[in-house]
């Protein structure tokens, strides 16, 4: 899950050790061992990719929680999944986790951005994130996370609340894609504590834009004590 405008994003606490796993991703890497021939569609796909890498960390006994797009679906969605997934880890586990990955074969990278490692399961590009709206993953976040199937493998996944929060909170005047969340919020507004979310991030300019937005278009109710 990446955005526009990240070279601001203040550093954050490194995965020392983390390094290139291999100079380049061969398919059995890719795919990790064993597995059998891609499906056709492009969001199952995802979604095989998601559930690996899923059962892999719930193994090891790593805390995490699914995000982006693949939590979207597990909470109702749209099952139209077109980029990669994502997994919240806390800082710390960065190195563990991908200790982990590694050892089922699949080749680990650490890319510029600070916030992240990445790997590939599947064909499929999956996010190995600790740091979500330029703060790092908490161990309250993960608890937080809600144990839903994703396409048969059940698995914690980030709650409706911090999955909006830390989608508008990564607005700014680099990145400002309302129409990409737009959907995500009508998916998953009766599950949302919106006056979480507003005293979280509705200070800021573009959050508290969108969640204007939202009011006006009916998706949610205007905040109490407003016209």
């Amino acid at each position: 899950m990446t955005h526009d405008g990240e070279d601001t994003v203040p550093a954050r606490p490194e995965a020392s050790g983390v390094r290139l796993a291999a100079d380049g991703l061969d398919e059995q890497a890719a795919r990790g061992p064993g597995t059998p021939d891609l499906p056709q569609d492009r969001s199952q796909a995802i979604l095989e990719a998601t559930k690996q890498i899923g059962a892999l960390l719930k193994r090891a006994g790593h805390p995490f929680a699914l995000a982006g797009s693949v939590a979207v679906y597990a909470h109702g969605g749209s099952r139209y999944l077109q980029h990669d997934a994502d997994f919240c880890v806390l800082p710390d586990d960065a190195d563990a986790v991908a200790d982990t990955l590694r050892e089922a074969g699949l080749a680990v990278l650490t890319p510029p951005e600070d916030w992240l490692l990445k790997t590939t399961c599947h064909g499929q590009n999956i996010d190995i994130i600790f740091a979500l709206a330029h703060e790092p993953v908490t161990k309250d976040m993960l608890d937080r996370a809600e144990f839903l199937p994703v396409d048969s493998v059940l698995m914690p996944v980030l709650s409706p609340t911090d999955l909006i929060r830390s989608l508008i909170s990564a607005f700014s005047e680099h990145y400002c894609d309302f129409g990409s969340v737009l959907p995500v919020a009508r998916a998953v507004r009766e599950k949302v504590d919106w006056d979480a979310v507003r005293a979280a991030c509705g200070e800021q300019p573009m959050p508290a834009a969108f969640l204007f937005l939202l009011e006006r278009l009916n998706v949610i109710d205007p905040q109490e004590g407003q016209p």
